[in-house]
């Protein structure tokens, strides 16, 4: 009889994936940064059963069973490396904020699939990275915070002919990033909702020139980045969502600080909504 642990890992494998910001102010849905808050994860295939461990971030709301995110994410990982392990326990320790525009449901998945590619003899072979990405962004529904999750930096993101793309661009050493938490989580559907069918052609090419001036600022002209984070397309029309945030961007704006908000893409049918920072 075959031995159903075979072409697995013996012993648990860890695996650390990233917070992440998504946009950066005019680079909507396709410029995100990776930050330096960690979930870690660890995973064993075991010979029957599923336990689920978490503690942290979100501890008391996400489900322990099948229904968790990076589960999810691991199950369909292992339907691409070529099937599922007979049992499997999982402990998260979670530092990525939920429901809070950090990209949770990004490391989730992102943090599952890298997790299954650990578990499987030669995974990183079979599920390469160029794979992994294509994986995560299909399971995400856009690759703008999966992208620095999975890569890390700064990375430029989006789809062209029906194929997810992700090129890394340069972060100047000198730049840092300091995320504002709210304490209320913001419906990503109700703050996508408030957003405009079309905008005039001005602010497009306004925003494309701003995005622009961003990949500059940030690769090693930081003087920039005051002017290049000014959004035309989003930020000012989820207002009504979010008037605490957008105030609080606006007077650090005036302070010279280049503020953004830090909101999420959709989140896929089976995780929770996530919220602006």
């Amino acid at each position: 009889m075959p031995d159903p642990l075979a072409g697995f890992v013996t012993g648990p494998v860890r695996v650390s994936v990233p917070a992440t910001s998504a946009n950066l102010g005019p680079g909507f849905d396709s410029l995100g940064l990776a930050l330096d808050l960690r979930d870690e994860l660890e995973g064993e295939v075991l010979p029957d059963g599923l336990v689920v461990e978490v503690r942290g971030a979100g501890a008391d709301a996400v489900p322990l069973d099948e229904q968790h995110l990076v589960v999810r994410a691991l199950r369909a990982a292992f339907d691409v490396l070529g099937g599922q392990p007979p049992g499997l326990r999982l402990t998260c320790a979670n530092v990525v904020p939920h429901a809070r525009g950090l990209g949770s449901s990004s490391a989730a998945i992102v943090g599952g699939v890298a997790l299954a590619r650990a578990l499987v003899t030669d995974g990183a072979r079979l599920l390469d990275d160029d794979a992994a990405l294509r994986l995560a962004a299909d399971l995400e529904g856009h690759p703008d915070n999966v992208a620095p999750a999975l890569l890390g930096g700064f990375v430029i993101s989006g789809r062209e002919s029906g194929e997810w793309y992700a090129v890394r661009s340069p972060v100047d050493a000198r730049l840092g990033a300091v995320a504002f938490v709210p304490p209320d989580p913001v419906s990503t559907e109700v703050a996508r909702g408030l957003l405009p069918a079309e905008v005039p052609h001005a602010d497009a090419a306004a925003d494309a020139g701003r995005a622009a001036l961003l990949v500059a600022a940030l690769a090693g002209r930081p003087e920039h980045l005051l002017a290049a984070t000014r959004d035309f397309l989003h930020q000012a029309y989820r207002r009504p969502a979010m008037p605490a945030t957008l105030d609080l961007v606006a007077q650090l704006r005036a302070e010279g600080h280049a503020a953004v908000v830090s909101p999420a893409p959709d989140p896929p049918s089976w995780c929770s909504s996530t919220a602006p920072t």
